[in-house]
């Protein structure tokens, strides 16, 4: 694996792990908006741990690549869904945060993939 990909997976891994740790502690500035977006606060948990284990499942990639292609999957897949969860609740103004975070996921499935 190149050092480009490790940098990238480990940053991927450090962002998800915060934003799922941020949920965990209910800091405002992660869940204000899921209340705002009308996301179930029964469903938080569940999205910190999904997140949580992405960050672990990339990690865990550096060592077995198939579990971090599948994490990575995974979290592409988590916040593109967070992309439409924002657009449907038309705060168009924070679509870029879920990008911000779909984007290092998003490459590190590019280059471990």
């Amino acid at each position: 694996m190149s050092t480009t990909a490790v940098v990238v997976t480990v940053l991927a891994a450090v962002m998800a792990g915060f934003s799922g740790g941020a949920i965990f502690v209910r800091a405002a500035f992660v869940v204000g908006p899921l209340a705002e977006y009308g996301v179930p606060q029964a469903w938080w948990n569940w999205l910190g741990a999904a997140k949580a284990a992405g960050a672990v499942g990339l990690v865990a990639g550096l060592f077995v690549p198939v579990v971090g292609v599948l994490a990575a999957i995974g979290l592409v897949l988590y916040f593109a869904g967070a992309v439409v969860t924002v657009v449907r609740a038309r705060a168009y103004a924070h679509v870029p945060f879920p990008l911000v975070y779909l984007a290092p996921a998003a490459a590190s499935l590019a280059l471990i993939g």
